[in-house]
């Protein structure tokens, strides 16, 4: 199913994906549930075990009124705003969930094979490290989605970044080198690792839809869960502070 929810900040998106995965683990949707959007102003988004002042500049975020939260899914920290499309899917797993690197194949191929379609660059768009995709360049393979997940029992939430059109020396000014990188970095700073696609967003959202190809659409989504979660971890200083 495609969602379209009336969604306004990144802490009630944040939310919403949990919400969603709170369904599927209850048995309460029967298919994946694939969206979209965009953050309207810089945000740092980091992971559910980051460090903050390991993955941050705390000091340059404050300067450049970028404000902080924290998603519920693992890997590091990453910048959002305009300009970089965000993916969700949320799928139900009744019999249990199947192993990581199986997840990543079945999230990363087909949105690979979907980006490579449209993207007019030699190479297309391809999977490195273990759940990156990058295009071809000539110093090297730039990454243009970083992408999480966060596993249950019976629900799997899987989202990501696209970047597309993307401030990427913002992003060298507000967060510090990561504490871990694939071999394929070479301990290249953000603004030589990252890469904008420029397909535009309608194209990337059609790439989205035609990965993953949702049926139908949905219109109805867990307001309630949403506003406990937010009030509970996504708007609450010491769920981000935490660590």
């Amino acid at each position: 199913m495609w969602l379209d929810a009336d969604v306004d900040t990144v802490e009630e998106h944040l939310a919403l994906d949990e919400a969603l995965l709170e369904e599927a683990h209850d048995g309460l949707t029967t298919t994946a549930v694939v969206r979209t959007w965009m953050a309207r102003e810089p945000v740092v988004v980091v992971g559910s075990s980051s460090r903050l002042d390991a993955e941050v500049d705390l000091d340059a975020c404050r300067a450049a009124g970028v404000r902080i939260v924290r998603r519920p899914s693992g890997g590091l920290t990453v910048l959002l705003g305009p300009g970089c499309l965000m993916w969700s899917v949320v799928e139900p797993y009744p019999d249990g969930a199947p192993p990581i690197d199986a997840l990543h194949a079945r999230m990363l191929d087909p949105l690979c094979a979907a980006l490579s379609r449209v993207a007019a660059m030699p190479g297309g768009v391809s999977r490195r490290g273990s759940s990156d995709l990058v295009v071809r360049a000539a110093d090297g393979d730039r990454k243009v989605s970083g992408n999480a997940l966060r596993v249950r029992r019976h629900g799997v939430l899987y989202h990501g970044t696209l970047l597309d059109d993307f401030d990427l020396d913002l992003v060298g000014r507000v967060l510090r080198h990561p504490p871990r990188e694939p071999d394929y970095r070479g301990r290249r700073p953000h603004g030589a690792f990252l890469a904008n696609l420029r397909l535009g967003v309608a194209a990337l959202e059609a790439a989205v839809r035609a990965a993953f190809a949702p049926a139908c659409n949905r219109t109805a989504w867990p307001r309630e869960r949403v506003a406990r979660l937010v009030a509970e971890r996504y708007a609450a200083p010491a769920w981000t502070a935490r660590l």
